[in-house]
């Protein structure tokens, strides 16, 4: 790290300090009650006011905090981050439809990125308070508690996390995907929030966990918790996490994993 690299430890410090501040704001806002209501992509892709608010207010106070970065959130966009300086990456409310319905399943993911590679990271369930953070080579933890994987050697033993697009005839592909592995597989799980499904198979509340259709802010402060937990995150056929694929899985089921879905042409589809 030269004198000008950013310190991974102080931008989790500002992360986390910012991400409560947020999580704060989405609980009291959903006390009071959802309003603003508006759909994007499809009728079923759902975006409330707490959502925008959530995102301003943080931009405001990275702004306030360290006026030379920049911000790619959910809601407003951004921009990319010249050579050597962080770009923070949003979701102001991973799980939206959660949010909308009242689930305990909705989290601010905050991570910040060094010439595109997280370096710190935050997801905070806004709902309860539960919280998990990492740094680059510094280890994930929830709650201030070091994090370690799944042990999970077999894949026909293992629980695995997912989730589904927004497009009906996406969710259709997806559909016919979990039924040929969900016989290769313990179960699967459907929780609604893709920074969560990262945090909690860092865990190993889940032993793995798949999805088509991920955007950076769905994945970049989960997928560092995840790495730093000892998993490998990535996409199919040798290729990083991306929107076409993100999975986390154990080293040992990674592969065997990752060769079915490729089997299923999961990255496939609409």
């Amino acid at each position: 790290m030269t004198d000008t690299t950013p310190d991974p430890a102080q931008l989790l410090a500002i992360a986390v300090t910012v991400a409560r501040e947020a999580a704060d704001t989405a609980r009291s806002m959903r006390a009071e009650g959802v309003s603003g209501v508006t759909t994007k992509s499809t009728a079923t892709d759902v975006v409330t006011a707490a959502d925008r608010a959530v995102e301003r207010q943080v931009v405001a106070a990275l702004a306030a905090l360290r006026p030379g970065d920049t911000v790619l959130g959910e809601e407003y966009g951004g921009s990319g981050a010249p050579e050597g300086s962080v770009r923070w990456v949003l979701d102001p409310i991973d799980g939206t439809v959660n949010y909308l319905y009242g689930l305990p399943q909705y989290a601010v993911s905050l991570a910040a990125e060094v010439d595109g590679v997280a370096v710190a990271a935050v997801v905070r369930n806004a709902a309860t308070g539960d919280e998990w953070t990492a740094t680059r080579g510094g280890g994930a933890r929830r709650n201030g508690r070091p994090l370690r994987a799944s042990a999970q050697t077999d894949l026909s033993q293992a629980l695995v996390a997912t989730g589904f697009g927004y497009d009906a005839k996406r969710r259709a592909h997806q559909a016919e995907v979990l039924t040929r592995l969900i016989t290769r597989v313990r179960d699967i799980r459907r929780f609604g929030a893709a920074a969560l499904d990262l945090c909690l198979t860092a865990e190993g509340a889940v032993d793995a966990y798949f999805e088509k259709g991920l955007n950076a802010w769905d994945h970049a402060a989960g997928g560092l918790v995840a790495t730093e937990a000892g998993l490998v995150v990535g996409g199919l056929d040798g290729r990083p996490a991306g929107p076409d694929m993100v999975v986390a899985a154990p080293p040992a089921l990674f592969g065997p994993l990752t060769d079915l879905l490729a089997e299923f042409d999961a990255a496939g589809g609409p």
